[in-house]
């Protein structure tokens, strides 16, 4: 099975429709079983083409280029988090050829507010694999120091939804670096939840982000914060950063993380 991370920094992005086209490109070209994003936008002014999905969203397009280049086999959830930039309902989505059992969606911060930027929601997406119970959750949590909206609250609600019995995936960007200790990576890892990084049998640096970038103003380090956890110990094949340059070309100020694995 093949998944997929990326926070997308959509709509922020220079040449943003022909970013759409390239990672619809690589989509096909990998074969995802299973696709995370974040930051997912939409115009708040857009018109509605179907239940919350409006002509732009950032999903949507990449599902419609999808089709354009002979794709068929893929569907999407999305739901909002929050208001972005003034103008943008931002929000998260798990795109899968797997078929879809169950969706919802839930907010894991204290706020409950879309207007507030620091509220965060969680996607879920309930499907099967090889006969195989399979959960995912695609996340944008907030920062570990945070005193309004800390990230252990953020985790343990989200937590609190995870089944034990079926296999359980939680991507995304968790706004925590896996180098920093005593804070949120190792918080998830004591939860008894599992790096598919360290899983995996053949794997690169995993660094997903390198300087400055939206929500890390001042940083000047090499992170990684996206990330793929599992909640079993599983044989992880490889996980590699994607969209970085090296491996295909850079669409986000986020790089992606895809990993292959066997359950």
């Amino acid at each position: 099975m093949k998944l997929l991370t990326l926070n997308c920094h959509s709509w922020q992005e220079e040449n943003q429709l022909e970013k759409i086209k390239y990672i619809a490109s690589v989509i096909k070209e990998k074969q995802y079983d299973i696709i995370a994003l974040q930051e997912v936008s939409q115009l708040i002014k857009s018109k509605v083409v179907y239940d919350n999905i409006k002509e732009d969203n950032f999903a949507l397009l990449i599902n419609q280029e999808l089709k354009n280049i002979g794709v068929n086999d893929y569907k999407f959830i999305w739901d909002i988090s929050h208001i972005g930039y003034d103008v943008y309902e931002e929000g998260l989505c798990i795109m899968t050829k797997l078929p879809i059992k169950e969706f919802k969606s839930f907010f894991v911060s204290k706020s409950e507010d879309i207007n507030y930027w620091k509220t965060r929601k969680i996607v879920k997406l309930k499907s099967s694999y090889n006969d195989k119970d399979i959960n995912i959750y695609s996340c944008h949590l907030g920062w570990y120091l945070d005193e309004e909206e800390s990230f252990t609250h953020q985790f343990d609600t989200l937590a609190k939804d995870i089944d034990t019995n079926g296999y359980s995936f939680i991507m995304g960007d968790f706004n925590n670096s896996a180098t920093v200790i005593n804070e949120g990576y190792e918080y998830i890892l004591k939860k008894g939840f599992y790096d598919t990084y360290n899983l995996a049998l053949k794997k690169d640096n995993g660094i997903t982000v390198k300087g400055k970038i939206a929500g890390w103003d001042k940083n000047k380090k090499d992170l990684r914060l996206d990330i793929i956890f599992s909640n079993k110990k599983i044989e992880v094949l490889s996980s590699n950063v994607i969209f970085n340059s090296k491996n295909k070309n850079i669409v986000s100020d986020h790089f992606g993380v895809e990993i292959e694995l066997k359950i």
